[in-house]
Parts: structure tokens; C-alpha cells; sequence
């Protein structure tokens, strides 16, 4: 099973940097010059495992790696690359509660190889680990939202998706709920008031903690029974440390 999930690894390791780099090298020829540099940091994103494994001496399990690897994939060459984000209206949401799953799961493992550490004094609690992997995850969440909100003002991006809406609740304008019949932007007549990013920021921040408070409530079991189940294969652990 070990070495069918290694050779698992391996194939999407292969056929997903193929399509990536075959991708980046047409658009690159085209003139798509946005298009290739996120092919290109797509690739270098795809690094980031291996780094973790050989840098830090983290056995990272296979399912986690290839989740990873997928999660790289789908968010940064199908989202931006290949428009999934416009295409499909609940993408970046499924993204988003991937990795506050993903994030909460390296938090949790994190407090634990701590714990199991022989130069360790002292063990924190279930219950830390739990509000650990929770903060852990959701300031991962944040520090994406900046890089979002820096890409849209540094290079005129729109990666905090706009949306129209038809009510706003604001004290420059009025008390209260203020529905907005028409709005109009340089003569332009708009099918609503257009939210500039703020609400598409607390949505992914929301899911984010949804995943986050998933992953927390099934470590909680992992770590109070010690027993087999899927979480172990979404923990890293320190290769110097038995599973």
C-alpha cells in the first residue's frame, strides 16, 4: 500500500508539472505574460514539499503531499491561469475550506512533534492544539488575503473578486439597511452597488474556519486515542520520531 501511494505520488507529481510547464511555455509564446509567470510560480509552489521534507527533516505523509500538490494545481494554474475562479461560482470557496483543513492539519502536527520530542520538558494539552491548529490555520487565511489585497493594488489584479449588491448598511449614507435600485460608474449604469473585495475577504475567511474546525475536531479524537485512521496521513511528523 506504501509504495502504491509513493508511485500515486509520483505520477501526479509528473503529469501535473507537464501540463503546467507545457501550459506556461504556450502562453509565454503567446504573450500572455501574466498567464506564465503564475505557470511559472506554480512550478516553484510545487517545491515547497520537498524543501519541507529535506530543510526541516519532516516526513510528510503521502495523502497530505498529494493534496498539497493538487490544492497548488487547482489554485494557482486552474484558478488563475485556466479562469475556474469565473467559471465555477463556488471554486475559490472549496479552495478556501481546503485549506483551512490543510493549514489546521500541519498546526495540529506541529504542537504534536513538540510534544513527542525528547528535548520537550513539558506537554501542552489537547485542547491547545486544537485553538493551535485553529489560529495557525486562520493566520495562514489572513496572510493570503494580504497577498490577494497587495496583488490588486500593486498590479491592478482582481484576485479579491468583486460583487454586485443590491442593499448596504452604511453611516456616511443613512441608518439603517439602504437598498440600491442603480448605480453608475463613469456613465455606466451597474446591476448594483459594487462591492470592492470586502465581501468575497470574510466568505474565504468563513470557509477557512469551517475547514479549520473540522480538521480540530477530528485531531481532538486522534490525539486523545492514538488509534489508525485517515488523520494520521494528513499529520507530518518528525522523521527522528516512531509514528
Amino acid at each position: 500500500m506504501k509504495k502504491l501511494s509513493r508511485t500515486a505520488l509520483i505520477s501526479v507529481y509528473i503529469i501535473i508539472r507537464a501540463i503546467i510547464l507545457i501550459s506556461g511555455i504556450r502562453a509565454f509564446l503567446e504573450g500572455h505574460i501574466y498567464a506564465s509567470f503564475q505557470c511559472l510560480l506554480t512550478l516553484l509552489l510545487l517545491f515547497l514539499p520537498s524543501i519541507l521534507d529535506r530543510r526541516f527533516n519532516i516526513e510528510l505523509p503521502n495523502a497530505l503531499e498529494i493534496s498539497v500538490i493538487l490544492f497548488i494545481f487547482a489554485s494557482t494554474f486552474l484558478g488563475e491561469v485556466q479562469g475556474y475562479y469565473e467559471q465555477f461560482p463556488l471554486w475559490d470557496s472549496m479552495l478556501h475550506t481546503v485549506s483551512g483543513f490543510l493549514t489546521a492539519a500541519i498546526g495540529f502536527s506541529l504542537i504534536d512533534i513538540l510534544n513527542r520530542s525528547e528535548h520537550t520538558k513539558f506537554t501542552l494539552s489537547v485542547g491547545f492544539s486544537a485553538l493551535f491548529a485553529f489560529c495557525f490555520s486562520m493566520t495562514v487565511g489572513v496572510i493570503w488575503e494580504f497577498y490577494e489585497f497587495g496583488m490588486d493594488m500593486l498590479f491592478s489584479t482582481d484576485m479579491q473578486k468583486d460583487v454586485f449588491i443590491n442593499s448596504i448598511s452604511s453611516e456616511l449614507i443613512g441608518s439603517g439597511k439602504v437598498y440600491v435600485e442603480s448605480a453608475m460608474l463613469n456613465g455606466n449604469q451597474l446591476q448594483g452597488w459594487l462591492d470592492i473585495g470586502l465581501i468575497d475577504t470574510m466568505k474565504d475567511l468563513i470557509v477557512c474556519a469551517v475547514g479549520a474546525i473540522v480538521f480540530s475536531i477530528f485531531g481532538i479524537i486522534y490525539l486523545k486515542t492514538r488509534e489508525s485512521g485517515w488523520v494520521q496521513h494528513f499529520m507530518p511528523r518528525s522523521k527522528k520520531q516512531k509514528p
